[in-house]
């Protein structure tokens, strides 16, 4: 796109515009920077992290188009969304430059076999985008809604949490799979009488067990305890929050909404506000994209199918609202949703079908839920604990 100017600037009227793109890695950063002084985008080699130093780089541009006779200078970057997070965003917009975090998942790009790839191309995709991003064209990639720091932060104890959860659950099987090996099926690693029934165990010849067998067990025991507290102390840590909280507090009176349900305990409350509804949505559309339960259509010539949900956006919400929708299906029989469910299902009792189903409920129900806490109204013929 050529964004050239081809008159004289009149002082005090006219506003250049620098738009940058930054290619981020480990290694080394690459920026591709272009304004109106510029046929081409310059691209500058950085070392990884070096925000000063690209700052730098912007700084020595406004500097060229104010001595050019530009009144006021805009400075627009984008770069992808990924393991940096938001830290660079924030640093840009610190010191006044448009900032834009794209979700590297929506850019369209070259569908051949085998396209060229390279970090000087990708650079240069990024600046077109945001170009043309800024000229009101918002259909070559979708840009990410950065979170404050205190968002972020107040997701950690959600995210920390369901770690803690899969790591419990790996070294539960470990325990299994290697007592799996002398024959012993009946031992529960996560009883509270773990370790006294440890001492009891023997092969299934009646041997005790190997030495260092034993020993790797107990290592994973260890790891469990460490585990299972550190996830007691979480919860005391979120529970004790919620409970301080102002009243006007956007989350925690959001939890104390989905808590009132039936079906709607603390963890689920808790996960759906932090990672979902603490934020503004303008419809319904865009909160089911949100988590990426919005559907996938595909329509061409006389092909018009629906390819299923999208999955295009925050996994950890998605798979806490299957569990919501299984558990509302159960305690919430009369309500609409579950109605719904039910009509749909018919007298069939394939798994596969009620599996596909959920996920309409899902929708359906994170639809409700919003309603609910943004609008003040119940989802239809659901009942409140007493």
């Amino acid at each position: 796109m050529d964004i050239r100017k081809n008159v004289t600037p009149t002082v005090g009227l006219d506003v250049a515009t620098i738009y940058a793109a930054i290619e981020l890695s480990m290694k080394s950063w690459l920026v591709a920077v272009q304004s109106v002084r510029q046929e081409r985008p310059g691209r500058h080699q950085l070392a990884a992290h070096d925000a000063a130093g690209l700052w730098a780089l912007i700084e020595r541009e406004r500097a060229a188009l104010l001595a050019a006779g530009y009144a006021r200078v805009r400075v627009v970057t984008c770069y992808e969304a990924g393991r940096d997070g938001f830290w660079l965003h924030r640093f840009l917009v610190a010191h006044g430059a448009e900032s834009q975090v794209v979700d590297p998942g929506s850019i369209l790009v070259n569908r051949r076999a085998r396209r060229a790839k390279s970090d000087r191309l990708d650079v240069e995709g990024l600046l077109r985008l945001v170009i043309r991003h800024d000229a009101g064209d918002r259909y070559l990639g979708r840009m990410v809604v950065a979170p404050s720091v205190a968002e972020e932060d107040r997701r950690r104890p959600e995210r920390e949490r369901g770690r803690l959860l899969g790591e419990r659950t790996a070294h539960n099987n470990r325990i299994k799979a290697l007592l799996a090996t002398q024959g012993q099926y009946g031992y529960k690693p996560l009883r509270p009488d773990r370790w006294a029934r440890l001492a009891e165990l023997r092969s299934a010849d009646g041997s005790p067990l190997p030495a260092h067998l034993r020993q790797e067990i107990e290592h994973e025991l260890e790891r469990l305890d460490l585990a299972e507290a550190q996830e007691r102390r979480l919860e005391q840590g979120r529970r004790a929050a919620l409970k301080d909280s102002a009243a006007a507090d956007r989350v925690a009176q959001c939890v104390r909404l989905l808590m009132r349900l039936k079906g709607i305990e603390f963890e689920g409350a808790s996960g759906l506000a932090h990672e979902v509804l603490y934020r503004t949505f303008a419809n319904r559309r865009a909160v089911a994209g949100y988590v990426g339960l919005g559907s996938s259509p595909f329509k061409s010539g006389g092909i018009d199918h629906d390819q299923g949900i999208a999955k295009a956006g925050n996994k950890r919400a998605r798979s806490l609202l299957i569990q919501l929708a299984w558990l509302w299906v159960r305690h919430q029989p009369e309500s609409a949703i579950t109605q719904w469910d039910k009509a749909q299902l018919g007298d069939s009792k394939a798994r596969a079908r009620k599996r596909k189903l959920i996920v309409a409920v899902a929708r359906r129900l994170l639809v409700a839920l919003w309603r609910y806490v943004t609008l003040g109204v119940p989802p239809d013929g659901g009942t409140f604990k007493k």
